[in-house]
């Protein structure tokens, strides 16, 4: 009897370790944006754009339409490529303390782009940084 309950005990606590191992490999990442940047970093963005040569024929070409297009007050116009990669952290996973919120964290990289009179790059800066955000009390 007392072997019965000690094999139960030990299923329940397979049980268990096999959801929590389960919802770690299932964590939900996400991504949203501009694709293109994906496996770009700033070395790799600097060979591809060259101010006062590129056009913007070629950047459409290798980067895609922009996710944003603006204007300086001069008219100059301005491309913006965006790309966050987001994961849910561990915290999310904690039962009871999940009811109170969750929280993500990520990368960001973003491309912006100017263009002179003549649709050729005048100016361009790469940047990635990490990101985070939260809901309920990890606000």
């Amino acid at each position: 009897m007392k072997q019965m309950k000690q094999m139960k005990r030990n299923k329940v606590i397979i049980l268990y370790v096999f959801v929590i191992c389960s919802m770690f490999i299932l964590q939900a990442c996400a991504s949203s944006g501009s694709k293109a940047l994906r496996n770009e970093t700033e070395s790799s963005v600097q060979g591809k754009l060259t101010e006062g040569k590129t056009t913007k024929a070629e950047v459409k070409q290798t980067f895609g339409s922009p996710l944003s297009t603006s204007y300086t007050d001069g008219g100059l116009e301005i491309w913006k490529y965006e790309l966050a990669k987001m994961h849910a952290d561990a915290v999310n996973f904690i039962p009871l303390v999940n009811l109170f919120g969750s929280k993500s964290s990520g990368t960001k990289k973003e491309l912006t782009i100017l263009f002179d009179n003549n649709d050729v790059v005048k100016k361009y800066n790469m940047s990635e940084s990490p990101v985070a955000t939260g809901t309920g009390v990890f606000r």
